[in-house]
């Protein structure tokens, strides 16, 4: 199952040359996992920090393909390609312009690695690519 969220590409997006930053597509790929597991797994970044909880980027890959501009609307993605014990890569692409790849550890109180939670892991599997 995969995941699926329109992006409009705003002022703030973009350089001067009305094309995005490309920093800003980082920040586009941490919003489709922080909306995924909102929307999607039922875990808000807000809840997981006041439990203690959290899900630290520790690796993320983006290959740029094609430039967006100021008023572009993309189809963005994401899927679970891979899920650890403790870890999961998302495949996240909007449409023809990039590829990233996110892994995320699963924290618990003690910032440390711990197993995910069987509920997210059952969400998780279900969007495994």
């Amino acid at each position: 199952m995969t995941y699926r969220r329109t992006i409009a590409i705003e002022f703030c997006h973009c350089d001067p040359a009305g094309i995005v930053f490309y920093p800003r597509y980082a920040e586009m790929v941490n919003h489709m996992v922080e909306n995924f597991f909102l929307e999607e797994v039922g875990h808000g970044f807000g809840s997981m920090m006041a439990a203690g909880q959290g899900m630290p980027t520790v690796r993320l890959e983006i290959d740029f393909r094609k430039p967006s501009r100021l008023g572009d609307r993309l189809e963005w993605t994401l899927e679970v390609e891979h899920l650890g014990r403790t870890s999961a890569r998302f495949r996240v692409t909007a449409e023809d312009r990039l590829e990233a790849r996110s892994t995320v550890v699963w924290m618990a109180r003690n910032f440390t690695p711990s197993p995910w939670p069987d509920d997210i892991r059952r969400v998780l599997e279900a969007h495994q690519g």
